[in-house]
């Protein structure tokens, strides 16, 4: 049997700790158990079985305590799985023990997250980020990877950077995050010099936010024939993908596709994503893009709010787009009004709506205006070419006419030179 057939045929045991310490976000419920499935599916395994373990605190030992890990030994044995998958994070002391009493593979939903990137991400940026995300994941469990680290290449969670025994070379692993770190802050100062020529072109940037598997990608394709392959599976798509898109005869705009959000998103992956997610800094609108028909959207919709919150500058506008609306059997039961669109990329139901939403929002932030510039106030011409869109230039004898697409706060500055009202 190939490598590739056999872990996709890797099976499972899925298990969760609800504890009364634990904050909400940290208990693992039968949703949550459900949505790691998917992951585990996603990135090649099959599930057997789910443990779900209520306790008060968890065993500072074994996490879920002797009795319970025997338990799961014992599902183990009876359907052949080889790996335990947990919903919670382990501490490399409980991954070690874990091992120790069921005799296989541990991993924690942060290790399947990590794997699923490691397998998806496809340009040289993505790989780059995977890679630094993996490497900070694993530096502070090396003393407890376990017999985990026996399986170089075995299956889920093998990926990456375990070909190069972590567990002997710290230095080496400290030394490979520093240069990943060196070669993401190459990639910022690349995307911030592409910033720069957006500002002065006055081109409007959209940013596509949502959970991982809402639509991001088939809205993308849909606006702007992008192509991208979007399939019904979490973290289809991680690399960035941004274009041009003419939302009217008066704007046009560049749209920027973002990594998926998911509950639990780990801390290195937003650190290590941070030259792809700082873009949302910049963004002059977020198009918020929901699954109407998922059960668990609402609090779906919290997680991505919450990400929104932290990653995006503060003030920026979002839409609400309801994308998937014919699946919802009753359509009224969506919130509707300017902000909140019930659309359907994939056949095109709302897309007319959108557009006319985004144009609203965006020439509400944007000013088309003529200016009067006299002859010697040539800093004022010299801000238009810069930090606006110039249309048009003129030299009367009374001065340089300038039709041109400006930002509020440089509209505001030149406010005096008007000499016809915005179109």
């Amino acid at each position: 049997m190939q490598q590739n057939d056999r872990v996709k045929a890797e099976k499972a045991i899925l298990v969760g700790l609800s504890a009364d310490c634990f904050r909400p976000e940290e208990n693992a419920t039968d949703e949550s158990l459900d949505e790691l499935e998917a992951l585990l599916e996603t990135a090649g395994g099959i599930c057997e079985a789910k443990v779900l373990q209520n306790r008060h605190t968890p065993d500072p030992h074994s996490f879920i305590g002797e009795g319970k890990a025997q338990e799961v030994r014992t599902l183990l044995e009876s359907t052949g799985a080889t790996l335990v998958v947990f919903d919670n994070d382990l501490s490399p002391s409980q991954i070690r023990a874990l091992e120790e009493l069921t005799d296989a593979t541990v991993l924690d939903r942060i290790a399947l997250i990590l794997d699923i990137f490691a397998q998806r991400a496809k340009t040289a940026e993505g790989r780059l980020q995977v890679e630094l995300a993996q490497y900070q994941y694993l530096l502070p469990k090396l003393s407890g990877m376990g017999t985990s680290m026996s399986r170089l290449g075995g299956g889920i969670g093998t990926r990456g950077p375990g070909e190069t025994k972590l567990e002997t070379d710290r230095r080496h692993i400290r030394e490979r995050i520093t240069r990943l770190q060196a070669e993401l802050d190459e990639v910022r100062r690349v995307r911030a010099t592409q910033r720069e020529r957006r500002v002065k072109n006055s081109m409007p940037v959209v940013a596509l936010v949502g959970y991982t598997n809402a639509g991001k990608s088939t809205l993308l394709n849909a606006l702007t024939g992008a192509g991208i392959p979007a399939n019904d599976r979490l973290f289809d798509t991680l690399d960035t993908t941004t274009r041009r898109l003419k939302v009217s005869d008066h704007l046009e705009i560049l749209l920027s596709d973002t990594v998926g959000f998911i509950a639990k998103l780990p801390h290195h992956l937003i650190e290590a994503f941070q030259a792809t997610l700082e873009e949302l800094q910049y963004a002059d609108l977020l198009l918020h893009v929901i699954d109407a028909s998922d059960p668990h959207r609402e609090a779906h919709i919290e997680v991505v709010d919450r990400l929104i919150d932290k990653l995006a500058k503060p003030g920026v506008p979002v839409l609400r787009c309801y994308n998937k609306a014919d699946l919802v059997g009753d359509v009224s039961n969506l919130p509707i009004g300017e902000k909140n669109i019930p659309m359907c990329a994939r056949s095109g139901i709302g897309m007319d709506e959108l557009l006319t939403r985004i144009e609203e929002t965006l020439t509400g932030r944007l000013h088309r205006a003529v200016f009067l510039l006299p002859y010697s106030d040539a800093g004022a011409l010299a801000q238009l070419h810069e930090q606006a869109q110039v249309l048009r230039v003129d030299y009367l004898p009374e001065g340089v006419e300038v039709e041109a697409v400006c930002r509020e706060e440089l509209f505001g500055r030149l406010k005096r030179f008007v000499k016809e009202p915005e179109a």
